[in-house]
C-alpha cells in the first residue's frame, strides 16, 4: 500500500505549497487548510454511530486522519485550532463548546489530540505510510496517545481504575474499528489525489 510516492505530507500532493509564492499566499494556504480541517473534526465530533458497549464517535478518527494527511506540523497547528475553536464557546465539541471543557474530565482527551495528530503526521513522513503494517502502527501509536493522555487526565478526577472502565474499556472495540477504517480509507485518499492531479 502506498499513500504518496513521497513522505511529504499527503495535502502537498493536494494542493502543493509554491516554493515561489508570496508569504501571503503560503500563510492563506495554511489557514484555508486548518480551518477545514478542524471543521471535518468538528463534524466527526457530532456523528455518534450505534456500537457496543457505547456510541462511537468518529472524532479520533478524523484527528488521526488529519495528522496522517496534513503531517505533524499543520496537522497538529489544525487540531490546535479546532480546541481553540471550542474554547471561544464554538459547539465544535461532542457536548457543545466552552473554556470550561478544557478544564474538566474529558479535557485530557482533548489536549491528547494535538499531539496524537503531530505524532500520526510525523511517523506519515517517515515513510510509515507505505506499508499497512505500519499505517495500522502509527494508527495504534495515535490511540494509544489520545487514550493515555486522556485516562491520565480523568484518573485526576475518579482514581485510575474507574477512569479505566469508563474512559478506556468501552471505547477499545470503537477504536480497532477506526483503526482498520483509516487504514482501509488512506490509500484510497492517496489515489483519490493522484487522480485529481492529472
Amino acid at each position: 500500500m502506498s499513500v504518496g510516492s513521497t513522505s511529504s505530507p499527503l495535502i502537498d500532493s493536494l494542493w502543493t505549497a509554491n516554493a515561489e509564492a508570496s508569504r501571503s499566499a503560503k500563510l492563506f494556504r495554511l489557514a484555508i487548510l486548518a480551518l477545514a480541517g478542524s471543521m471535518i473534526i468538528a463534524i466527526s465530533a457530532q456523528i455518534a454511530v450505534p456500537m457496543w458497549p457505547v456510541p462511537m464517535t468518529m472524532q479520533t478518527l478524523a484527528v488521526t486522519m488529519i495528522g496522517a494527511t496534513y503531517g505533524w506540523r499543520l496537522g497538529g497547528a489544525t487540531v490546535a485550532l479546532y480546541l481553540a475553536e471550542g474554547a471561544m464557546g464554538l459547539p465544535v465539541f461532542a457536548g457543545g463548546g466552552s473554556l470550561a471543557s478544557l478544564a474538566g474530565p474529558t479535557a485530557g482527551y482533548l489536549f491528547a489530540f494535538v499531539a496524537a495528530a503531530a505524532l500520526v503526521g510525523a511517523l506519515m513522513e517517515k515513510g510509515w505510510g507505505q506499508s499497512i503494517f505500519k499505517t495500522t502502527l502509527a494508527m495504534v501509536v495515535g490511540y494509544v496517545v489520545i487514550f493515555g493522555g486522556g485516562v491520565s487526565w480523568l484518573s485526576s478526577f475518579i482514581g485510575i481504575e474507574k477512569a479505566l472502565a469508563a474512559g478506556l474499556y468501552p471505547f477499545m472495540a470503537g477504536a480497532a474499528v477506526k483503526i482498520a477504517l483509516a487504514v482501509a480509507l488512506l490509500p484510497m485518499v492517496g489515489k483519490l489525489v493522484e487522480k485529481l492531479r492529472k
